[in-house]
This record gives structure tokens, C-alpha cells and sequence, in this order.
């Protein structure tokens, strides 16, 4: 015969998930290191890494956005807690199609399963 004790616990974990998703290509130190300011070129970026999730029109330069959002979702009996983290890189082309910058933001690596829907 089952215990209160056990009903109880059984109860819980029925109610527990962990979900994980992720949204784009991973983005790897090693492409982007491959990037050289005022040497490579647009095509030569689309090459290495494919075809940009977004192309922008900014002050007479052409930027090219890539990006990946990976998130964790615990979720225990009536609480839940979701992060998101996401890595972005910019290149940025001068009006030749050479890149004239770049910046890159990589955060998804410090993203933890959270199951505690309270505080840190």
C-alpha cells in the first residue's frame, strides 16, 4: 500500500519538465577569428558563414547580422523558470564590400537549467 509520503512525491514529479530549444547555427570562435578587418570581403564572409539571418542598411554600410538563441525552461508542479541567452556577431562592410568591423557577443555557453522559479 502506498504511503501519503510517496502519493505525494509521485504527485510532484509528475509535474516537473525541463525543456531545452535553440534557434539559429552555433557560432564558433575559430569562423569568426577567420574575419579580418579591412582584408575579407562580403562574399568571402558568406562563405565561411553562410547566408545572414539579417542584412542592414546603416550609414552607408552594410551589416550583417548572424544569430543564436539557446533557452532552458524548468518547470516544477505550478512554477516554472525560463532563460534565454543569445550570441550575436555584426560585421560591418565599408561601401567596397570590405568588413570595416566587427563585433560578437557569445553568451549562450553561461546558460544553466534553472529549476528554482525563485531568486538566483
Amino acid at each position: 500500500m502506498l504511503t501519503l509520503a510517496t502519493l505525494l512525491c509521485l504527485n510532484l514529479l509528475a509535474g516537473c519538465a525541463f525543456v531545452r530549444g535553440n534557434v539559429g547555427d552555433e557560432l564558433k570562435n575559430e569562423d569568426v577569428a577567420t574575419i579580418k578587418k579591412g582584408v575579407t570581403t562580403r562574399a568571402e564572409v558568406a562563405a565561411r558563414l553562410g547566408a545572414p539571418d539579417e542584412i542592414v542598411q546603416a550609414a552607408g554600410r552594410e551589416i550583417f547580422h548572424y544569430r543564436r538563441y539557446d533557452s532552458k525552461l524548468g518547470y516544477l508542479v505550478f512554477f516554472s523558470r525560463l532563460n534565454i541567452k543569445s550570441d550575436n556577431l555584426y560585421v560591418l562592410f565599408n561601401r567596397d564590400g570590405v568588413v570595416d568591423d566587427i563585433v560578437f557577443g557569445k553568451r549562450t555557453d553561461q546558460l544553466k537549467f534553472q529549476v528554482w522559479p525563485f531568486g538566483d
